[in-house]
């Protein structure tokens, strides 16, 4: 009876030892984001970073540039590309007579990959009011 015992302990004690951990569940299920909201992240971290666009524009107030709702207002009335402006492709239209400032940084954003000019032109037009 003791060895029966012994076994049934030694048995429950492997089995509980060889389980596998269960995989917990976390109280906050990982929400997954849209290809739309991945676009403005990547928009917001070139302006911001390697774009060097915060330097001259804010969101709401001209500095040394217009301001980025300023921007994304013009550009959708006149249905024009700002990656092709960024591009050197397309004429000045928010403010002209800042062009030669924003010329210089045109090194800069002919540079980027299309998808990061996209993104980049997503994020300012989402500023739009």
């Amino acid at each position: 009876m003791k060895k029966s015992i012994l076994i049934l302990a030694c048995t429950v004690l492997l089995a509980a030892c060889n389980k596998k951990e269960e995989k917990k569940e976390s109280l906050y299920p990982e929400v997954k984001k849209t290809q739309a909201q991945l676009t403005l992240e990547l928009g917001q971290e070139v302006f911001d970073g390697k774009g060097m666009c915060y330097s001259c524009h804010k969101p709401d107030q001209k500095v040394i540039g217009p301001s980025i709702a300023e921007i994304a207002k013009i550009y959708k009335e006149k249905g024009a590309s700002i990656v092709d402006f960024l591009k050197e492709k397309g004429e000045p239209i928010v403010d002209p007579s800042q062009y030669s400032v924003m010329k210089t940084n045109f090194a800069i954003t002919k540079n980027l990959p299309e998808e990061e000019l996209v993104a980049l032109e997503a994020y300012i037009l989402s500023h739009a009011k």
